[in-house]
């Protein structure tokens, strides 16, 4: 009988058809077992247009939707085509997802009005579902990936994601009915190639936050009517305006709540606006006493808008936070700091004391607002002198607080070069390069450099709305990294930087800690602790980092996350590394803060020393524990 039952569930293959046969049961399991990966990879496919909220509805119908209709239906499957680790279930489920994505990929005029509708199911009332934020960088190949054609996405998340060989994605795109493959394939390579950001949160349709779409509870039918008839008289208003410009609440959802503080936060001729002259006379040097600027701060629509989208963000709002930011609305009017236009898109800058929210949207047409959020309690001083206004063609354009005298840029990673004056236009500067959109590699790092009454200060771009301040010394007695000194320390170790984009940081410490003499007279070698501190108070982060001698840059030997070492509540560090000679012999060097009495190493190296540093030979891809003492008897660890 179990004989005859597959018999009747696994036919063979059409004649003429190469490949296996795969039955449904075999394509059900292939389902279940990588749901997660084919629904992201229908929400990458998928036209961005359709707006967040409605693309994770329709990725996850795509992938109910990709088993064969019929429990005794069977697939056959291309012989070029393979699945997961050889199975051709996944390889079918996959194939079948691709093709209906790409048919709602299409332009309206070329899909039918029956495929323009939304999934009956899955449908989701009174919320909107949306993928987590992500950083900058996966906000960047978003809106690359929205600029490809269907096909083109789909090239690119096949050999992003999958891992597959342009001859399998041109066979692959041909069964799933593009028509040109190469086209396509050449479309994608205009595109960098960034696999893991494709496996980020950002693209995660599976993982997913939810907001209310209406939050109103109508008690009583008379209260039902009376909402039924004011929608239909905004429905009316809707249709009567004209087509192709914004609404007064533009991208914003719809009205939820009656609340009078929260009516007065959302009007435009309620906002805080600050006199130009108010932080000379002042204490205060934070963003309470910024005025507002820009061409456009008498655009009531404008502000109107921003505030609106701040309030109740739309589906096809684009937001993002640093970590920790919230991303409500205002409890009150906020202060206005900027409105005007930068690089082809309308920016509207706002803060209510505690966070900066940032509005953006283009100048043509009417899709593509974003929303930004930052945290910025207790910012003074060098933290409140300058805001990222925008980005775009790999350079960034900041806001310079009023105090701000002379604004300039410079390669952190070339100590002895000058500084270049950069222009400002009512406290806008000219554009500069941003290491945050650097594509790869790292042979520069370009930094701004503001000076007003109280000196010089370096902040560096990365990847948020607040650049991140830089200084250097020891921890507890930091000193401005613009000096000689700290520029030095800096140059070896900027690329490190890298690895603090879009976390929330509010500023990073280089601490040149030690510098040691090498066994077999190989000169003298660098130690630097960089640390990370953040808005939030955790998620710090410390680097324990070694240059040889000769070296252009430094590499990272240790480090630690949300730990009190190389900060100013533990202003000691402990770190080591193996090292091979010009000799040819491995060595495990170890090196403590100057306070460091003795250092011991065990595990697979066993020494000791006194004083901060310790050189012992060691065989190659052996791991030590490092522990140390220091003068007054406490212990230390070194760094992982």
């Amino acid at each position: 009988m179990q004989s005859q039952d597959v018999a009747q569930r696994r036919a063979p293959a059409p004649s003429g058809a190469a490949g296996p046969v795969v039955d449904v049961e075999q394509a059900e399991a292939a389902l279940v077992e990588h749901y997660p990966r084919l629904v992201r990879l229908a929400y990458l496919v998928l036209p961005p247009g359709l707006g967040r909220s409605r693309r994770v509805l329709t990725a996850h119908a795509l992938a109910q939707r990709a088993l064969p209709r019929g429990r005794k239906q069977t697939s056959v499957i291309p012989a070029q085509s393979t699945g997961r680790e050889g199975d051709p279930g996944y390889a079918l489920v996959r194939l079948r997802v691709l093709r209906t994505a790409l048919k709602a990929a299409r332009p309206r005029k070329r899909r039918s009005r029956l495929s323009q509708l939304p999934p009956l199911l899955p449908h989701v009332w009174g919320l909107r579902l949306f993928p987590r934020s992500g950083g900058a960088d996966e906000l960047a190949l978003d809106q690359r990936l929205s600029t490809l054609s269907g096909p083109a996405r789909a090239a690119y998340v096949l050999r992003g994601l999958e891992k597959l060989p342009d001859p399998d994605i041109r066979r692959i795109l041909k069964s799933a009915g593009v028509e040109h493959p190469e086209s396509a394939l050449a479309e994608a390579n205009g595109v960098p190639a960034q696999g893991a950001l494709l496996s980020s949160p950002e693209f995660d349709p599976c993982s997913l936050q939810a907001r209310p779409t209406d939050l109103m509870r109508r008690r009583q039918h008379t209260k039902a009517a009376f909402a039924a008839a004011a929608a239909l008289a905004v429905c009316g208003a809707l249709v009567a305006m004209p087509g192709g410009g914004w609404g007064p609440d533009g991208a914003a959802a719809p009205v939820y709540a009656e609340n009078p503080a929260a009516e007065a936060a959302l009007d435009p001729g309620k906002l805080i606006r600050v006199a130009p002259t108010a932080w000379e006379s002042s204490p205060r040097t934070d963003f309470s006493v910024w005025p507002a600027r820009g061409p456009l701060t008498g655009d009531r629509a404008l502000l109107r808008r921003a505030l609106a989208v701040w309030a109740r963000p739309g589906e096809s709002v684009r937001v993002s936070a640093t970590p920790g930011t919230q991303t409500g609305g205002p409890a009150g009017p906020p202060q206005l700091l900027y409105a005007g236009e930068v690089d082809a898109t309308r920016v509207v800058i706002l803060y209510d004391g505690l966070r900066i929210a940032r509005y953006a949207e283009p100048t043509e047409g009417t899709a593509g607002a974003a929303l930004d959020f930052a945290r910025v309690d207790g910012a003074t001083g060098a933290e409140a002198s300058a805001l990222v206004l925008g980005r775009s063609d790999g350079n960034v354009r900041y806001l310079t607080a009023p105090w701000v005298r002379k604004t300039a840029e410079r390669d952190l990673m070339k100590p002895g070069s000058a500084a270049t004056f950069l222009t400002v236009t009512d406290g806008v500067t000219a554009p500069l390069v941003s290491p945050a959109l650097q594509p790869g590699g790292c042979t520069s790092w370009n930094v701004l450099q503001l000076t007003d009454a109280s000196g010089t200060r370096l902040a560096t771009d990365l990847g948020e709305l607040v650049p991140a301040h830089l200084t250097a010394g020891r921890p507890g007695s930091t000193g401005e990294a613009s000096g000689a000194d700290g520029l030095r320390a800096w140059a070896p170790f900027a690329c490190s930087l890298s690895t603090e984009r879009s976390a929330g940081v509010r500023s990073v410490n280089a601490w040149r800690f030690a510098e040691q003499t090498l066994p077999d007279a190989g000169g003298a070698g660098q130690w630097v602790c960089t640390r990370a501190e953040t808005w939030r108070g955790d998620g710090t982060l410390a680097l324990a980092q070694f240059r040889t001698p000769g070296g252009p840059v430094g590499a990272v030997v240790a480090k630690g996350a949300d730990v009190a070492a190389c900060g100013p509540r533990d202003p000691h560090v402990l770190a080591g590394v193996l090292w091979k000679s010009g000799a040819g012999t491995w060595y495990l060097l170890a090196a403590g803060s100057p306070d460091t009495a003795s250092i011991r190493a065990t595990g697979g190296v066993t020494a000791s020393g006194r004083g901060p540093l310790l050189a012992a030979r060691a065989n190659h891809g052996a791991r030590a524990d490092l522990k140390g003492s220091l003068a007054d008897g406490r212990q230390i660890s070194g760094l992982h």
